[in-house]
């Protein structure tokens, strides 16, 4: 996939320098904290397609990105499977966290036998205290795969329990707690996805498309329902282009399904203008945040 080797940076000097030029900043003010935000993911590849977009703009603002697979992905190639496609799939994403600037990490509980245990939710209390999260992120808890459905679980069950200080007492509880959200879906059963944050990527797009285009077993051979025709030598360049094309299409039609958010939150010029979107559905369970908050957590949409 031809994808540009390097992008622009802006690290946590540029965006405080942005701050103080735009007036967030005052002489004798201490420059604000970084925002810290972990997103899960069943496998090594969710996060990265459903919120690589906002990790990047997140991460060139200055602000701490982590993007969690929850399992190893040992069963999702149809060549391949065990310890050495886990291996593959991490070095995978953590070459796409490079590209995002953002921290990955995998962990290890099998592909395809995720359970919302509780076991389970201590390791995700845990990750998301030891983060200090100000937002968590992750999918509904309705979905076609059992690893997405019971993620969604566990991320809800988190929603309350990082803040219970005789819960997971060996690591210190959150004193307030983080604001959860979902990533977006078509499933319309038994509710359906209703965006409350709406974010366009343009500026991103070329970033987020080079990082999905580091997880070769995923996209470029398909994955768990690929095939040998996929890994044809002769068809790299050919297929390179249909995934670049595929996940273009995927973010401009969520700019279209949601295009009267995209109005509202940037205003009727700006809002036409969006071609590739991501959007996000605050959970009931965390933080609640009024609009003001929304734009602090999100500071996509000043011009």
């Amino acid at each position: 996939m031809r994808f540009p080797s390097s992008f622009p940076f802006f690290g946590t000097a540029a965006f405080m320098l942005a701050a103080w030029l735009g007036g967030g900043l005052h002489a004798g003010e201490p420059a604000p904290a970084p925002l810290r935000i972990i997103c899960f993911g069943a496998h090594p590849d969710d996060c990265e397609i459903q919120a690589g977009g906002v990790a990047a703009l997140w991460s060139a603002r200055g602000h701490k990105v982590k993007l969690v697979s929850v399992t190893n992905g040992d069963i999702g190639h149809w060549r391949e499977a065990g310890g050495p496609l886990a291996r593959r799939r991490t070095a995978e994403v953590e070459a796409a966290a490079r590209v995002l600037g953002v921290t990955a990490q995998v962990l290890d509980i099998h592909d395809g036998e995720l359970l919302p245990t509780l076991e389970n939710r201590r390791l995700l209390v845990r990750l998301i205290r030891e983060w200090q999260a100000d937002i968590v992120m992750g999918p509904r808890p309705n979905d076609y795969h059992p690893d997405h459905r019971y993620l969604g679980m566990l991320v809800q069950d988190a929603a309350y329990m990082v803040t219970v200080p005789f819960f997971c007492p060996d690591v210190p509880h959150l004193t307030r707690n983080p604001v959860f959200l979902y990533y977006p879906d078509n499933f319309k059963k038994p509710n359906p996805f209703q965006p409350d944050v709406v974010v366009a990527i343009d500026e991103v797009m070329p970033k987020k498309l080079a990082a999905l285009g580091q997880l070769v077993s995923q996209f470029r051979e398909g994955g768990a329902n690929g095939g040998p025709e996929l890994a044809d030598p002769a068809r790299v360049a050919e297929r390179d282009r249909e995934v670049e094309n595929w996940f273009r299409q995927r973010s401009r039609n969520l700019a279209e399904r949601f295009r009267p958010q995209l109005l509202e939150w940037y205003g009727p010029e700006r809002g036409a203008r969006v071609q590739y979107a991501e959007a996000f559905e605050l959970c009931e369970y965390g933080r609640q945040p009024d609009r003001a908050e929304l734009k602090r957590l999100f500071p996509f949409f000043e011009p």
